[in-house]
């Protein structure tokens, strides 16, 4: 079965730009905290991981792993370690408020 020459262009030419968009995407995420050990993949940072390790310590950890989750899907990172003083590594995170009351949404 032999392929047609504009056609394994074709492919090639889809490869090369998913390559160089997984890339653009890494370098673009990389600017970003990842924090608390949590790995990043090609597509960004590991949510759940970092977000265990900012949270495995809290009191409420269930909300905070939710929250912290939601948030982290928004901004694409998360602040290392587990207190207020490391938040403004990831403004996203740090100024995401509750629209209730005002309050930070990301814990």
């Amino acid at each position: 079965m032999a392929v047609s020459k504009p056609l394994f262009l074709a492919a090639a030419a889809v490869v090369l730009l998913v390559a160089t968009l997984l890339v653009a995407v890494d370098a673009d995420g990389s600017s970003s905290a990842a924090g608390g050990g949590g790995g990043r993949t090609l597509l960004g940072i590991d949510c759940p991981k970092a977000c265990e390790a900012r949270c495995g310590r809290n009191w409420k950890n269930e909300m905070c792993n939710k929250l912290c989750n939601i948030c982290c899907g928004k901004c694409s990172c998360v602040p290392s370690g587990t207190g207020q003083d490391t938040r403004n590594e990831c403004p996203c995170y740090a100024n995401m408020k509750n629209t209730k009351n005002g309050k930070p949404k990301c814990p």
